[in-house]
C-alpha cells in the first residue's frame, strides 16, 4: 500500500494516490503535514479557513471537481492551498436534518411486518428482542465511527480494504449490495401489491376484470420508471436529502393511524363481506357470558414456528451502516461524539415507533394480524377513506426510499469494479439501470416477502451490524493504543461472535421451517 503524500504544488489537484477509492489511509505513526486527526476535524476546518488566501472565493467549498472519483465527492471542497482530504470536508447538514437523514435510512418496510413478528412471539419477548438489537446497533454504530477516526476513512468499503485488503473491501461491498438490494425489493414489493388496492378502492372495483392498471407486476415496472430511476440519477446523495423528512412523515401519519384505529376496530373484528351484519349485532370482545373473547387476549410470550422470522426482520429494520458513514462526513462541525448522539436519538425515535406501531397493530388484530399489516385492513374495509390515506402516505415513503438505498449500492459496485475510475455518466446511469432492472425482476417472480426479510435479515444484516464492525475494529485500532486483551477489543470479539451466532441461529431455523413443509403467510395471499 503507497502512502499519501502532500501536494506538490498548491494550484496542482489532489494526486490519484490520494483518492480514497484506493482504500489509502495514514498509518498509526506517520506524520502528516496540516492533516489533523478525524476528531478534530473542526478545527481543521478553522485552521483552513485561516489560511487561506483572502481572495478565494467564499463559495469554493461547495464546488465540487466532475472528474475526481465518485466515492471521493465528499472531500471536494477543501482549500486550494492544500491537498483534499476526507478530514477537511466541511459538513454543512445541521444535527437535527442529520438525525432525520439517519431515521430515514433506519426507516424501511420492515414497520410493516413488525406487527405480525409480535403476534409470533409475544409483547413481552418481542420488547426484549427490539431492545437488544437496538442496544446492539447502537454500539456497532460506535465500533465503526472510532475505526473510521483512526484512519481518517469515511466509507464502509475502505474500512474494510484498511482491515483486511481487498477481501475486506469485497466481502463489505457484497454484504452492502445483498442488504440493500434486499431493502429495495421489499418496499417494491409494497407497490406492487398496495398500489393495486389503492387504485381499486379509488375507482371502486368490487372485482377486478383484469384490467391492465390493476395489475401490480405493471404499476411497480411504472413507478420504476418514472418516479425512482429519474431520482436514482442524481449525482449526489445530498440531492435527495428534501425527500428524508416528507418520508418520515408519511411513516408518522401511519403510524398515529394504526394508534386511532385500534379504538375504532372490534375484535374480534369481521370481514368486510360480513361487515353488514355485524354493524347490526354489534360485534365486541365480550361475549354474552359476560367473559373476554380468548382472540382477543394478547399473549406476552408466544413461540412457534414463525419466531425464527422476528430476529431477522428486527436486524433488517434496524440496518442503517452503510449510511452512517456518509451522513457523518456531512455533518457540520463533525465529531465522533457528535455522530453518536445523532445515531442515539435516531436509533430511539425508531425504537419508539418500531414498537408503537407493532403493538397498536397487534392490539388491533391480534392473532389474525398479517405478514403485512396493511392488507389487514382491507379485510374489515377495503374503501376505508384514512386507510387509502395511509396506503398513499405509505407508497410514497417506500418510493422516495428506494434512490436513497440505491446510492451506497452503486458505490459498493463502483468500489469493486472500478475502484479508481474517475465518475462517468453513462456507468452512472447503467448501474442504476441494471439494479433497478434486476430488483423488478426479483419482486416480480419471488414467492413472498418474508422470504426476503428472513433470508437477507439472516446474513448480510448481521455481517454489517456485528461481525463488520466488530473485525474491522480489532484489526484497525492499533495495538499500541489498545492491545488484543484490552476489554474494548474483547468486548468487539464477543459481539462478533454474537453476530455468527445470530446467523447461524436465524439460517436454522428458516431452513428447518422450509423443510418442515409450513407454509409461510406471504403478502401476495
Amino acid at each position: 500500500m503507497s502512502e499519501d503524500k502532500p501536494a506538490e504544488s498548491v494550484d496542482s489537484p489532489p494526486a490519484e494516490a490520494n483518492a480514497i477509492p484506493n482504500g489509502k489511509g495514514h498509518e498509526g505513526g506517520e506524520e502528516i503535514t496540516k492533516t489533523p486527526p478525524a476528531e478534530d476535524s473542526e478545527n481543521a476546518c478553522k485552521e483552513t479557513v485561516a489560511n487561506s488566501a483572502q481572495s478565494a472565493s467564499p463559495h469554493r467549498t461547495e464546488i465540487a471537481d466532475p472528474n475526481l472519483p465518485e466515492s471521493q465527492e465528499f472531500l471536494s471542497g477543501a482549500d486550494d492551498k492544500k491537498t483534499t482530504r476526507f478530514t477537511d470536508f466541511e459538513g454543512k447538514t445541521s444535527f437535527g436534518m442529520s438525525v432525520f437523514n439517519l431515521g430515514n435510512a433506519i426507516m424501511g418496510s420492515g414497520i410493516l411486518g413488525l406487527a405480525y413478528a409480535m403476534a409470533n412471539t409475544g409483547v413481552i419477548l418481542f420488547l426484549v428482542l427490539l431492545t437488544v438489537v437496538a442496544v446492539l446497533s447502537s454500539y456497532s454504530i460506535h465500533l465503526l465511527l472510532k475505526s473510521s477516526g483512526i484512519v481518517g476513512i469515511r466509507a464502509y468499503e475502505q474500512l474494510g480494504y484498511r482491515a483486511f485488503g481487498t477481501p475486506g473491501k469485497m466481502a463489505a461491498g457484497i454484504a452492502i449490495t445483498l442488504q440493500n438490494i434486499g431493502a429495495m425489493s421489499s418496499y417494491l414489493y409494497i407497490v406492487k401489491y398496495e398500489f393495486p388496492l389503492v387504485i381499486q378502492a379509488f375507482l371502486k372495483v368490487d372485482k377486478p376484470a383484469g384490467e391492465w392498471y390493476l395489475n401490480g407486476n405493471y404499476l411497480v415496472i411504472f413507478v420504476s420508471v418514472a418516479v425512482i430511476l429519474p431520482l436514482a440519477l442524481m449525482k449526489q446523495l445530498g440531492y435527495l436529502g428534501y425527500t428524508s423528512g416528507f418520508s418520515l412523515s408519511c411513516m408518522v401519519f401511519f403510524l398515529v393511524s394504526v394508534i386511532y384505529k385500534k379504538f375504532n376496530i372490534p375484535c374480534p373484528f369481521v370481514d368486510f363481506a360480513f361487515n353488514s351484519t355485524a354493524s347490526e349485532t354489534n360485534v365486541s370482545a365480550i361475549d354474552s357470558g359476560g367473559e373476554t373473547d380468548p382472540s382477543c387476549i394478547p399473549k406476552m410470550a408466544n413461540l412457534n414456528s414463525q419466531t425464527a422470522y422476528t430476529i431477522p426482520i428486527l436486524a433488517f429494520a434496524f440496518v442503517c451502516h452503510p449510511e452512517v458513514l456518509p451522513i457523518y462526513t456531512e455533518l457540520r462541525n463533525a465529531s465522533k461524539k457528535k455522530m453518536q448522539h445523532v445515531a442515539n436519538i435516531s436509533i430511539a425515535v425508531m425504537y419508539i415507533m418500531y414498537f408503537l406501531a407493532a403493538l397498536f397493530g397487534y392490539l388491533t388484530f391480534y392473532g389474525e394480524v398479517e405478514a403485512e399489516l396493511l392488507h389487514t385492513y382491507s379485510r374489515i374495509d377495503p374503501y376505508d377513506t384514512l386507510i387509502l390515506c395511509v396506503r398513499v402516505a405509505v407508497l410514497t415513503a417506500v418510493t422516495l426510499t428506494v434512490p436513497i438505498v440505491l446510492f451506497p449500492v452503486r458505490r459498493a459496485i463502483q468500489q469493486m469494479m472500478f475502484p479508481n475510475k474517475t465518475f462517468n455518466w453513462p456507468r452512472h446511469i447503467a448501474i442504476a439501470f441494471s439494479l433497478l432492472t434486476f430488483i423488478n425482476l426479483l419482486v416480480i417472480f419471488a414467492p413472498n416477502i418474508l422470504g426476503i426479510f428472513g433470508v437477507i435479515g439472516a446474513t448480510s444484516a448481521p455481517c454489517l451490524i456485528f461481525i463488520f464492525p466488530a473485525i474491522f475494529y480489532i484489526r484497525i485500532v492499533p495495538k499500541e493504543e489498545e492491545p488484543l486483551r484490552s476489554v474494548p477489543k474483547i468486548l468487539a470479539a464477543c459481539f462478533a461472535g454474537i453476530g455468527f451466532l445470530f446467523m447461524i441461529m436465524s439460517l436454522s431455523f428458516i431452513i428447518m421451517d422450509w423443510t418442515s413443509g409450513t407454509k409461510i403467510v406471504g403478502l401476495g395471499d
